[in-house]
């Protein structure tokens, strides 16, 4: 049996609310899905089966049982645990489990829920949230590895996790030993904002010893999970939890990895979800970087500095918020240059003249020129013509 050790209460005027508000009378639908949640033997696979064949969980609850059965996967005992929940006195009283302790409910039918894990095939119907996740969380990369870490492991996580943070990028991590404990709290020290996914319910914090490190968290983040509040830690919830590490990630860079680590299921994880994979190569004789490079082998990109993985990453999906309040479209952004960040204002998504450019910038000719060609290196534009270019 693992210890766990429990989220204190925050104070009400500490709450926030990115999604559904537990402070008001929740809504049908806000109850049908932490019902649903709390069926035994549903998880997230199950979960999505189900709706896409009734559409929402209130549905769920009002289909009939041959209905039920006739769902890839239900069988009889499950149709009848979905039967026996006919009432939502256990998901009130889960309610005021979440009002007493501060903790949020983001739904995925609602607004606040974060938007690169609705786009997984097996997204959780509701995240139990304790603190804030906000737009430019969009921007985001996770940093995994090994609970028997190195102490180069940890120097490199360190290191990692710290460049993001200053650049502007939300760690993501599973607040386990080693690794992603090094990365939450490297992230953390620099000042940026950091996300910890647990493969418990909020109420039973695991590891124990880590209950410090998710109060910060929450102050500077957010400490998530997609498991009822007194969930207990079991083996089986850490590969299912390590999904939503990757799902709301651009990337993950596995930094010290066994062949067996769990580090290895959210790089596949990732991989499915079309997430970049990038991996640090350790010392040769060491087991613990017997993953890394089997990652490296398979394709995922070599990591020596946070800028090979911001050059690597693709587009974001919306225009973000950056560090200095500037709209972000691309994670390479952030390695831009004063210079480079002023011709970049300048370019428009639409075709833009390069006297237009040089116009409103206000720089000469030829550094606007120079810049031009750094910026279409980095794929940050396009030229669209000799004297022409857009925004990618």
């Amino acid at each position: 049996m693992r210890r766990t050790t429990q989220l204190s209460a925050l104070p009400a005027d500490e709450r926030t609310a990115p999604g559904q508000s537990i402070d008001s009378e929740p809504d049908t639908e806000a109850l049908a899905e932490i019902r649903l949640a709390l069926v035994p033997g549903i998880g997230p696979r199950l979960r999505q089966a189900l709706i896409d064949r009734f559409g929402s969980a209130s549905a769920i609850f009002a289909a009939a049982p041959d209905q039920l059965r006739a769902v890839e996967g239900i069988g009889p005992k499950l149709t009848r645990a979905l039967s026996a929940a006919t009432d939502d006195g256990a998901a009130r009283e889960e309610l005021a489990l979440c009002r007493r302790h501060g903790v949020e409910l983001l739904l995925s039918s609602r607004p606040g829920y974060p938007r690169a894990l609705a786009e997984i095939h097996d997204p959780p119907g509701l995240l139990y949230a304790a603190g804030e996740i906000r737009s430019c969380d969009a921007l985001a990369v996770a940093i995994v590895g090994s609970r028997h870490a190195t102490h180069y492991g940890l120097e490199q996580a360190e290191r990692l996790a710290a460049s993001l943070a200053r650049a502007g990028v939300t760690v993501v991590s599973g607040m386990a030993r080693g690794i992603d404990g090094a990365a939450h709290r490297a992230a953390l020290e620099a000042g940026g904002r950091t996300i910890a996914v647990l493969g418990s319910g909020l109420l039973e914090l695991y590891p124990p010893e880590h209950l410090g490190l998710a109060e910060k968290i929450r102050r500077q983040g957010a400490v998530l999970s997609e498991l009822p509040l007194r969930t207990k830690p079991l083996a089986g919830t850490f590969p299912q939890r390590n999904r939503l590490i990757s799902g709301l990630s651009m990337g993950i860079i596995v930094v010290e990895a066994s062949q067996r680590s769990g580090a290895l299921i959210t790089a596949r994880h990732a991989a499915e979800q079309g997430r970049d994979v990038f991996a640090v190569p350790g010392r040769v004789d060491n087991r613990m970087s017997q993953g890394c490079h089997r990652l490296i082998r398979d394709g995922a990109k070599l990591v020596e500095t946070v800028d090979d993985v911001l050059e690597e990453l693709g587009p974001l999906v919306a225009a973000t918020e950056g560090p200095n309040g500037e709209e972000l479209r691309h994670p390479a952004e952030l390695l831009l240059n004063e210079i480079e960040q002023q011709v970049l204002a300048a370019i428009r998504s639409e075709v833009t003249t390069i006297d237009a450019v040089v116009e409103t910038s206000g720089l000469e000719v030829s550094r606007v020129l120079a810049t031009i060609s750094a910026l279409e290196v980095r794929r940050l534009i396009r030229r669209v013509s000799g004297n022409a270019v857009r925004r990618v």
